[in-house]
């Protein structure tokens, strides 16, 4: 027999503790303190009928671990606590996270806007399998104004989608001004807060409506495990937009209910659980999970460190001969500083980018001359990270596309750890002055 803790924020309880309490199953029988690992395909039913209410999703205990399983059911609920959401669902990457965030919104022949400056993973999916399965993805401007926005909306537009720090410009989302469009579009808006995490920004205090992350960046912390998530804030009036969306506000066939009229607020969460998640078997390992629960306990410590770090590292690269710029929100002469300091006052995520005036030969040089810094492609690690992004993220672009999107040859991306920051940039300036 097991039980859920109450522990959260309509407890009055603050971040630091909920990251370490927040949906906590607690083991009547073995009164284990730590989550266990719930390695099971199924679940015994009580009943014939227990197993006919399950199937039909009139009942909270679950089928199968397809869609759910008790380990994962705890971090889902803690991670849609810290983002001060109703409901969230564990998946196994975070690109399973924000197609299956989509596909509970859209279908064939649908509309989906987004921001232009997206990570490249994202869009490569976008004009890629997800516009096979027939989505179409128009980009906008994110600084592009309310009425712009609103001109670009259709009777088939199903959800704006962007990131509210993108990867990996570090260019700063006015969620607030998108929220409005998305409002008065009738639409939901789709923030992927990843780079950001819960404890620098929430998107749903700034009037998101779903927020996808990929937990394994800075939520799991350790580079060992991958997998995904998506929280329903649990704000958006399905029924009220019906004939927008009506797998979720109308009822299906023999009378069944609508979502709206079984679950309320959580009707999306539970649309995405029963229906999606169910249906297509993205499901994240429980021994993952488990990883991913000791990575989110100590979320508010690492960020802070993680920021610290990356703000000492921005401003020591500033002036180095060998770079031509540095990207990075926290840095006071940052075109994006001014929406930093509204949407991340306790700081700016953990991304540094630069831009050598060497071009690709002088990143070349830079990258292998790296011996603390690790050279690989992966974000949010508790060990500093670099990688030319041109030659393999943004690879598969012609030069015009990439310069389009600010991906100049010379450009590296840095995800600054949890060294010592000294040792960091001793190391950098070192491969730096290899340069030349």
């Amino acid at each position: 027999m097991t039980g859920t803790t109450t522990t959260g924020a309509q407890d009055g309880y603050a971040f630091e503790t909920r990251q370490i309490h927040a949906g906590e199953l607690i083991d009547a029988e073995a009164f284990a303190r730590i989550t266990p690992v719930y390695q099971t395909a199924g679940y015994l039913f009580e009943s014939f009928d227990d197993g006919v209410e399950r199937f039909a999703g009139r009942s909270t205990r679950r089928a199968y671990s397809r869609s759910d399983n008790p380990t994962n059911l705890v971090a889902a609920r803690r991670i849609a606590d810290l983002e001060g959401g109703v409901d969230a669902i564990l998946v196994a990457s975070g690109q399973a996270a924000i197609a299956a965030a989509l596909f509970a919104l859209a279908s064939a022949g649908d509309h989906i806007l987004t921001t232009k400056n997206l990570y490249e993973g994202t869009r490569e999916m976008f004009r890629g399998a997800l516009r096979r399965q027939g989505l179409e993805f128009e980009a906008v401007e994110a600084t592009a104004s309310v009425d712009e926005w609103l001109a670009r909306v259709r009777p088939n537009t199903k959800a704006i989608y962007t990131e509210s720090i993108p990867n990996p410009l570090g260019e700063v989302t006015d969620l607030a001004r998108l929220a409005e469009v998305a409002d008065r579009a009738g639409v939901p808006l789709v923030v992927d807060n990843t780079v950001a995490t819960p404890y620098l920004n929430r998107p749903f205090e700034w009037g998101a409506h779903i927020v996808i992350h990929s937990t394994s960046k800075w939520l799991a912390g350790h580079g060992s495990v991958i997998g995904g998530a998506v929280v329903d804030g649990g704000r958006f009036d399905w029924a009220a937009h019906a004939d927008r969306f009506p797998q979720l506000a109308r009822g299906g066939s023999y009378g069944e209910r609508s979502f709206v009229e079984r679950f309320g607020a959580g009707a999306y969460g539970a649309y995405l659980r029963s229906v999606i998640v169910l249906e297509y078997g993205p499901t994240v390992p429980p021994t993952s999970t488990f990883l991913l629960l000791h990575g989110i306990e100590t979320l508010s410590l690492r960020m802070e460190r993680h920021v610290h770090n990356a703000r000492l590292v921005a401003e020591a690269l500033q002036g180095h001969p060998a770079v031509a710029a540095v990207h990075y929100p926290g840095l006071p002469d940052s075109p994006h500083h001014a929406l930093a300091q509204k949407y991340l006052p306790d700081g700016a995520g953990s991304i540094v980018s630069i831009d050598l005036a060497g071009g690709r030969d002088a990143a070349r040089t830079f990258l292998d001359s790296l011996t603390l810094v690790s050279q690989m492609t992966h974000i949010g690690d508790v060990r500093s990270l670099a990688i030319h992004t041109g030659s393999t993220i943004h690879a598969k672009l012609t030069e015009a596309e990439r310069l389009d999107l600010g991906i100049t040859p010379g450009l590296v991306r840095l995800s600054i750890g949890l060294e010592k920051a000294g040792d960091i940039i001793r190391d950098l300036r070192r491969a730096l002055d290899a340069v030349g």
